[in-house]
């Protein structure tokens, strides 16, 4: 199974044609792709009834990744957040089965910690045995001892483009999934790919791989300034996504595992 899409779907006029139809901007994004990487979440929380919305304006097929609130891991750190992760699980479990995979980001400056990190990611683990991607920023998180620790919570670590340090660029932890987020480059939350490095990338993908099941692949652009050329990188390229999505589709190995490429902004 394939996932392909975007990181928030409100539709630009200037891309409104690759989004044809009537409806929200989400039931018609989700004709064009079946996934999507909820970023809002982040900043402030949904209703549980909001997210229940979302599920029902799309096909059962469709999966949502949800980003974590920044109060988890950026206010408190880590450190007794417990009703914070409870509160925001109880939110997006009204998604349902379209609910894909939580996305931890942590800040650059937090380092890791045993004897912080090890005992909220039991607790996350209790409270939510779906799929978790990690996104560390700070240096000592790329050891073969966070890896161990990662993959013994079924945790997969983010590859991320530009990557802080070379390890970074890299999937790691439990390799049953992957997860990769490309910020842009060479300028980071404002440039597009090139159609050859997503081709690379949808080759890449079609690899067979002996441990992951799953793979996720999300673009980010700029999200600021509203102008034509942010436009044209913040929907970059819908039809090369849909046929590096039938590559993919087409690649030997590929039973069961998923793809997601998301392409936007935050």
């Amino acid at each position: 199974m394939i996932f392909i899409g975007c990181a928030g779907w409100p539709i630009a006029s200037a891309q409104a044609g690759s989004f044809p139809g009537g409806g929200t901007h989400l039931e018609r994004y989700a004709r064009t792709f079946n996934a999507v990487e909820i970023n809002s979440s982040f900043y402030r929380p949904h209703q549980p009834q909001t997210y229940a919305r979302w599920a029902e304006s799309v096909p059962a097929g469709f999966r949502f990744a949800v980003k974590m609130p920044k109060a988890i891991s950026h206010t408190k750190r880590l450190r007794d957040c417990g009703a914070e992760v409870q509160a925001f699980l109880d939110q997006t479990s009204c998604l349902g089965a379209k609910l894909g995979i939580l996305l931890l980001q942590l800040p650059p400056g937090l380092a890791f910690d045993p004897g912080i990190v090890l005992p909220f990611l039991d607790e996350l683990r209790k409270r939510h045995h779906g799929a978790i991607a990690c996104e560390p920023r700070h240096v000592s998180w790329f050891g073969a001892n966070v890896d161990a620790a990662l993959r013994e919570h079924g945790i997969t670590r983010v590859a991320a483009d530009p990557a802080r340090v070379p390890r970074a660029a890299a999937p790691a932890g439990d390799r049953k999934a992957e997860y990769l987020r490309l910020h842009g480059s060479p300028r980071m939350y404002y440039d597009a790919y090139p159609d050859e490095t997503l081709v690379r990338l949808a080759r890449r993908l079609t690899r067979p791989g002996k441990r992951t099941h799953e793979r996720r692949l999300r673009r980010r652009t700029a999200q600021g300034r509203r102008r034509p050329r942010d436009h044209a990188a913040f929907r970059h390229r819908p039809r090369l996504f849909r046929q590096a999505h039938r590559a993919v589709a087409n690649g030997a190995g590929l039973a069961g595992r998923i793809v997601e490429v998301v392409n936007g902004t935050q």
